[in-house]
């Protein structure tokens, strides 16, 4: 008789430590790229995913890298990772962060995130103590290298986690110093949209013999949205978006520039329309309250640039609007998927003026999407259509760090989803970030510490999970 009793997590040979806390999570069935995935990473395959946002993909390869790294039972050194989970940007370093996060502690593991925008002493003392993952951006992880804070010495795993976007973004350099630096025989798994943009190259190079594995396409989940393209004059688009924005459900707008996010969060504030920021100008203590403030449910409209929206992964975006429509077919694709996430259904929204008709054109083709086009005004009924609800504003209330202090063993930085709305008088100074000169640009810094140290030794694991505590803010230079 033919067992047709679900596949679990259990029955991909995840340990019982692992499979205990997916059950206090209530996570029982794993997604297709789990089940493609998972046994080739836990057999120290190289792996290839390819898997759309929201397919799972993060738990892929966190759950294979912590079993492989508790089975070999090497010892934590200090300064030396045991495994290194590249991200192309801050926000997913630390989405990525609070997914590891109760799952390393199951087995006593230490964990830290490594990124710019932040002081170095906390890094380069958490790196100092001894984790066996880091979390990290390419350009901070290196610089930490070249300054003798960091050796891959004792890299068990290396994961890189949307490497399309970390091509796009100029990092494969970084990249392909980091791992150059690895043992040999370091196992890698690389996840990854597309194959183009030198992607083809790093995959020949430094994976061997991979297994590929591709579930669910960017291209599968823009078929399961509903699409559309209104047509506006250029004087009436922000009150647009404003009446589309007031309605109930977490709406996401994208603009081009870090400007224009800026210039559209203060004009959205103005008409009413509680609204947040997320882009590089912006303190990373700023963007995370933010995105804390989002994901909660505080404030429902978030204007993003497409560099910072790769930290974002909330499963209920009512509405995707594309303020500014992009250049490329790509960057729709990963901009859209911010909504239909989970099996959820969504809207995409792109507006287009008078002389971006033949670009949005060309950018719908590209992306193989079929859009009905409709030529709006701020007060056409088929905007309710697209949004449907009572259109609310009100002013910007006031937002608080969701976090609080930071403690020793990490812990999420964003709190539980609520709905509706919340009013209150703007106050001055708060997380919006709205209308006020913000930090900008970039670089690093940081002085030469110790050599390196020889070997790799056996030995139990040092006992003592969690996360170091995250440092303050730092002004970005």
């Amino acid at each position: 008789m033919v067992d047709e009793r679900p596949l679990t997590f259990a029955d991909l040979g995840l340990p019982a430590p692992l499979v205990a806390v997916l059950d206090e999570q209530g996570i029982t069935a794993p997604f297709p790229i789990q089940i493609a995935a998972i046994p080739d990473a836990l057999a120290g395959r190289d792996t290839l995913g390819r898997g759309r946002t929201g397919s799972g993909k993060t738990l892929s390869f966190v759950l294979p890298m912590l079993a492989r790294l508790d089975e070999s039972n090497f010892e934590r050194r200090p300064n030396s990772p045991r495994a290194v989970i590249l991200v192309p940007t801050r926000e997913l370093a630390n989405q990525v962060r609070d997914v590891l996060a109760p799952f390393a502690r199951a087995l006593h593991m230490r964990f830290t995130t490594v990124y710019g925008g932040v002081a170095y002493n906390g890094q380069i003392q958490a790196m100092r103590d001894g984790v066996d993952v880091v979390v990290a951006c390419p350009g901070r992880l290196v610089d930490l290298m070249e300054s003798g804070h960091v050796r891959m010495d004792d890299a068990e795993v290396t994961v890189l986690d949307e490497a399309d976007h970390m091509a796009d973004l100029g990092f494969l350099q970084h990249v392909k110093q980091i791992l150059d630096d690895t043992p040999k025989d370091c196992q890698r798994l690389l996840f990854s949209a597309t194959l183009d943009r030198g992607i083809a190259g790093l995959v020949k190079t430094y994976l061997n013999n991979p297994v590929t594995h591709e579930v669910d396409s960017d291209q599968y989940q823009v078929d399961e949205m509903e699409h559309h393209v209104l047509h506006v004059n250029t004087d009436t688009r922000v009150a647009v978006i404003a009446d589309l924005c007031a309605a109930p459900g977490k709406s996401l707008v994208f603009t081009r520039t870090k400007h224009g996010a800026k210039r559209l969060t203060e004009q959205l504030i103005k008409a009413g329309v509680p609204t947040l920021e997320l882009h590089g100008n912006l303190s990373q203590a700023v963007r995370a309250k933010n995105l804390a403030a989002y994901s909660s449910g505080k404030v429902e409209t978030l204007v993003a640039t497409d560099i910072a929206a790769r930290g974002i992964h909330v499963d209920d975006i009512a509405i995707v609007i594309h303020a500014d429509p992009p250049e490329e077919h790509k960057a729709f694709l990963h901009r859209s998927g911010r909504t239909a996430r989970a099996g959820a259904s969504g809207t995409v929204v792109t507006m287009m003026t008078d002389q971006q008709r033949r670009s949005v054109k060309k950018l719908t083709q590209e992306a193989g999407i079929t859009a009905t086009t409709t030529k709006v005004a701020p007060d056409d009924t088929f905007l309710q259509t697209l949004a449907p609800g009572e259109r609310v504003f009100r002013e910007m209330p006031s937002i608080e760090d969701p976090r609080g202090p930071r403690r020793e063993g990490g812990g999420r930085s964003g709190g539980g989803r609520s709905g509706g709305r919340s009013s209150g008088p703007r106050r001055e100074g708060g997380g919006y970030g709205g209308g006020r000169r913000r930090e900008g640009g970039g670089g690093y810094g940081g002085g030469r510490s110790s050599g390196r140290s020889d070997g790799r030794s056996h030995g139990p694991r040092r006992e003592g999970g969690g996360e170091r505590s995250s440092p303050r803010p730092a002004r970005v230079q």
